[in-house]
């Protein structure tokens, strides 16, 4: 207890990740600017720190929250036996961009997706302890989220495939896996760029809401593949979805949903730290 008001009476931060993320890396002036040192392997005081099981549930609520909502409006438009009397495609894929944009702005820079934390964790953004801890966590919402919808609606959840990623017919496994990793880049590229606090000191020029570029990156992404995997470029909603269905079509090209946003994660940060953060600030 007297570690908890301890870690309380200092901000709740005394364990953050190391470099400012989300809204937070946007207070960053240029004049004020410098690099943060990256985040070490392992942080053992994290375990005894308030501030990480805080971030912890904020990502199993967001989780919980995005597979909920986006998961209720595939069903309500797999439904249907006109795309014209739904939402569409177009609606689907503003769900699950809304929903990004809505809770990275409320949990002021939440990841809510395995692939996101992957690859902060590689550009030494968080460490290992509480990159393994945000991916169970968000993987537990989701499954939650997905149970929910479940839960209101068994018959119909299970005749219309439960909001699983499935690959597509006509499409090989090759054309799902790439279209995942292509996605994810995209994703995590612009997460990259848009909690930049290095860019925003240097371009403090241009206003940036972080959570807007990212949701709408999102929206692009579920557009250009909803209709070759359904789009998962989050392994945790690719795993709670599956998991809640459970039926063989769901598993049969699972390892894509996971081999896919990796990859893709893993390449944007290696892209985004040795090319984009490479730019120095001014010419010598």
């Amino acid at each position: 207890m007297e570690g908890k008001e301890e870690d309380v009476r200092v901000g709740a931060n005394r364990y953050r990740e190391s470099q400012p993320i989300g809204t937070a890396a946007q207070t960053q002036d240029v004049k004020d600017y410098t690099e943060p040192p990256p985040a070490p392997l392992f942080e053992p005081g994290e375990l005894s720190s308030w501030s990480f099981y805080r971030a912890g549930i904020a990502e199993f609520v967001a989780t919980f929250l995005f597979l909920y909502i986006t998961v209720l409006t595939v069903m309500g438009v797999s439904k249907s036996k006109s795309k014209c009397s739904t939402v569409g495609i177009q609606g689907i894929a503003w769900a699950f961009g809304g929903m990004i944009f809505a809770l990275v702005y409320c949990t002021a820079g939440g990841h809510i997706n395995p692939a996101v934390t992957f690859g902060l964790f590689l550009a030494r953004k968080l460490s290992l302890t509480r990159a393994v801890f945000y991916m169970i966590m968000q993987c537990l919402g989701a499954i939650c989220g997905a149970a929910v919808v479940k839960g209101f609606q068994k018959s119909q959840y299970e005749m219309l495939g439960g909001g699983a990623n499935m690959l597509s017919k006509g499409y090989s496994k090759g054309d799902g896996l790439g279209a995942e990793i292509v996605g994810t880049f995209v994703l995590v590229y612009t997460v990259f760029s848009a909690t930049d606090a290095k860019r925003n000191a240097r371009d403090s020029h241009v206003p940036i809401l972080a959570p807007l570029p990212i949701g709408f990156a999102v929206f692009l992404v579920h557009l250009a593949t909803i209709p070759i995997t359904g789009t998962g470029i989050n392994p945790a909603r690719s795993l709670g979805a599956a998991l809640i269905y459970n039926k063989d079509q769901a598993w049969d090209d699972h390892w894509i949903f996971w081999a896919g946003p990796f990859i893709g994660a893993a390449l944007a940060a290696l892209y985004h730290q040795i090319v984009i953060r490479a730019i120095p600030f001014k010419s010598k």
